[in-house]
C-alpha cells in the first residue's frame, strides 16, 4: 500500500497571504495565537491512524512557540521550513530569500536538535523566473523542495504549470535536490489542483480521493497539505472581499470530519521517507538517506 505524504503548513490564521491587506506584518504581534488546539487535533488524528507527517514551520512561529515545535518533533513528525515570515518568493530579492531560509533552518535545528532538509514556499510562490530560489536552497543545505505546484492559476504568483506531477530529482546549477510537488488530478488532459487546503474544503471529497487513487495507480506517493487554521471554525472573521471570505472561511466546519475519512482510506508518512528513497536510487547525496531513513 502506497504511503502518501501528509504535510502541514504551520502558520497562524492571520498570516495567510490572502489576508495581507487586512493584517500587515507589523500587527501580527497583537493577535492571540490559536495554534495549540488545531495542532493537538492533528497530532491526535495522526497518532490514532499510526501516521507520520511533515510540518513546514514558519520561523516567526517557531521563535515564539519553540515548545510546540518540540512537541511535534517528539511525536515523531518531520520539521521542515516554510520561511521566516510567510513572504512570497515573488516579493523577495535573492538576498532576502537567502536570509529567510537560513534564519529559519538554523532556528528549527536549534529547537529540535535535528537537521532540517525540506522547504515549502508560502503560496507555492516559486514560479517561472524564480528558479534561482532552488539554487539558494541547495546552497543553504536543503535537500528537498515542495513548492512547484504544477497547476496554472491567473495572476502568475502561484503555480508552476511546466513542472512534473510526481516526486522527482531536479538538477540545478548549484547541484541537485528532490522536488515533491503537491498532488494534482489528471482529468480530460488537464491537471487540476487536488492537494488539500481550500480545494479540500470547498470541492467534493471525491476529487482528492480520485487524485490519490491515480497516484497509487502510478505507484508513487501523493502529497496532501493542510493548515492548522483550517481545523478552527471559531477563528475570528476579518472583513475581506467576498471571494477571499469564501476561500478562507468556507468549509471550515467540515475539515476535521473529512480528514478523518482521508486517514481511514489512505496511508500517510513524512516526506523524508520518499526523499531517502529517491536519494538512495540516485546514489547521492548519501547523507540524505542516512538522516531520513
Amino acid at each position: 500500500m502506497i504511503a502518501h505524504h501528509f504535510t502541514v503548513d504551520l502558520e497562524e490564521f492571520f498570516q495567510v497571504a490572502a489576508l495581507e491587506s487586512r493584517v500587515p506584518r507589523s500587527e501580527w504581534g497583537h493577535f492571540e495565537s490559536r495554534l495549540a488546539a488545531p495542532v493537538a487535533q492533528l497530532l491526535d488524528l495522526l497518532a490514532s491512524h499510526h501516521a507520520q507527517a511533515t510540518f513546514f514551520v514558519l520561523g516567526w512561529v517557531a521563535a515564539r512557540q519553540p515548545e510546540l515545535i518540540r512537541a511535534i518533533a517528539r511525536a515523531g513528525h518531520e520539521i521542515a521550513s516554510h520561511g521566516w515570515d510567510h513572504a512570497r518568493v515573488t516579493t523577495q530579492s535573492p538576498v532576502q530569500f537567502q536570509v529567510s531560509i537560513r534564519r529559519t533552518k538554523d532556528l528549527l535545528e536549534e529547537i529540535t536538535g535535528e537537521p532540517v532538509w525540506g522547504f515549502r514556499a508560502p503560496s507555492f510562490s516559486i514560479v517561472r523566473g524564480r528558479e534561482w530560489a532552488l539554487d539558494l536552497l541547495i546552497n543553504e543545505g536543503y535537500r528537498y523542495d515542495s513548492s512547484l505546484f504544477p497547476v496554472r492559476r491567473p495572476g502568475g504568483g502561484y503555480g508552476y504549470p511546466a513542472g512534473l506531477s510526481d516526486p522527482h530529482w531536479l538538477e540545478r546549477p548549484a547541484g541537485g535536490l528532490v522536488e515533491i510537488p503537491p498532488t494534482t488530478l489528471r482529468w480530460c488532459g488537464m491537471r487540476l489542483p487536488a492537494a488539500g487546503g481550500a480545494y479540500f474544503r470547498l470541492l467534493p471529497y471525491g476529487i482528492v480521493q480520485a487524485a490519490f487513487r491515480q497516484s497509487e495507480q502510478r505507484g508513487i506517493p501523493g502529497t496532501f497539505y493542510i493548515h492548522p487554521w483550517e481545523l478552527d471554525p471559531a477563528q475570528p472573521r476579518l472583513a475581506v472581499a467576498w471571494h477571499t471570505r469564501v476561500r478562507h472561511y468556507g468549509g471550515l466546519s467540515r475539515t476535521t470530519r473529512q480528514l478523518a475519512r482521508l486517514f481511514s482510506e489512505f496511508r500517510f508518512t513524512a516526506v523524508r521517507d520518499t526523499v531517502a528513497a529517491i536519494a538512495a536510487s540516485r546514489g547521492r547525496p548519501p547523507e540524505v538517506a542516512a538522516v531520513c531513513a
